[in-house]
C-alpha cells in the first residue's frame, strides 16, 4: 500500500519529500501536487520505472509522458536547442502551465516511449512538486489517473485510481484547477499548439507572434 503524507503538516511534508525522493531513486512511482493537476512521477533516466508509470495508467509507448523539471538549467541540458522562442516563453511563463515541445538530447541515454526524438517540459508552478523536483532530477510525469479517466485533483482520487501501484503520495489539497497545461510544439519553423490549456494561445502569441493552431 503506498504511503500517503499531508503536505500541509511541515513534519510530514519533510518526510514525505525524503521519502518520496528515495522512492523514485529506486525506481518506484510516486504522486505529486502540481498547479494544474496531480501527477503520477517516475525517474526520467529509469526506463522500467517509466515503463511502470505508463502501465498504471493504463497507456502504451505511443502516448510517452512529458517531463517536469525544476528548473531551468535542468530543462536545457534536456534539450537539443530551445529554438527562436523557447526562450522568452519560459521567461514569460514558467514555473507554470505552459509545456514546451523540443528537440530532445541525443546524447541522453533515456527512453520515454515513442517520443520521435522530441521531449516535452514543464516546469511547474508548485512547491512541493518543486522541493521533489530539486531532489530527484527531471521526472517523467502524467496525470494521476487512469488513461481515459477524470484526472485527479486531490491526492485521495488519485489513489483510488492508481493504488497500490504508486509508492508514495504526496497530499497537498484539492489543486486550485483542473485545467491542464497548454502545450506548445516548437520543433518546427513556426510554434504550433498541441493542447489548449490553462495559458491561452492569445497569451502565447504575446511572446512569439503566430502560434498555429488546428482551428
Amino acid at each position: 500500500m503506498g504511503r500517503r503524507f499531508d503536505c500541509a503538516d511541515a513534519d510530514q511534508r519533510a518526510e514525505g519529500l525524503t521519502e518520496a525522493a528515495a522512492a523514485v531513486r529506486t525506481g518506484e512511482l510516486v504522486v505529486l501536487p502540481t498547479d494544474t493537476v496531480y501527477g503520477i512521477g517516475a525517474d526520467a533516466f529509469t526506463q522500467s520505472a517509466v515503463t511502470a508509470l505508463l502501465e498504471a495508467k493504463g497507456r502504451g509507448r505511443d502516448m510517452p509522458p512529458p517531463v517536469l523539471v525544476g528548473t531551468v538549467r535542468a530543462a536545457n541540458a534536456l534539450v537539443e536547442d530551445l529554438g527562436p522562442f523557447g526562450q522568452d516563453l519560459i521567461d514569460a511563463f514558467w514555473p507554470g502551465p505552459l509545456t514546451i515541445v523540443c528537440k530532445a538530447n541525443r546524447a541522453l541515454s533515456w527512453d520515454l516511449g515513442d517520443t520521435k526524438g522530441t521531449v516535452a517540459l514543464r516546469m511547474p508552478l508548485h512547491p512541493v512538486a518543486l522541493d521533489l523536483l530539486k531532489e530527484t532530477g527531471p521526472m517523467a510525469v502524467s496525470s494521476a489517473n487512469r488513461s481515459g479517466a477524470p484526472a485527479a485533483t486531490t491526492a485521495a482520487e488519485a489513489e483510488d485510481q492508481l493504488g497500490e501501484s504508486v509508492a508514495v503520495y504526496l497530499d497537498a489539497g484539492p489543486t486550485s484547477d483542473n485545467t491542464p497545461s497548454t502545450i506548445i510544439d516548437l520543433t518546427t519553423a513556426v510554434p504550433r499548439l498541441l493542447r489548449a490549456g490553462a495559458i491561452p494561445v492569445e497569451k502565447l502569441r504575446g511572446i512569439v507572434g503566430y502560434v498555429a493552431t488546428d482551428a
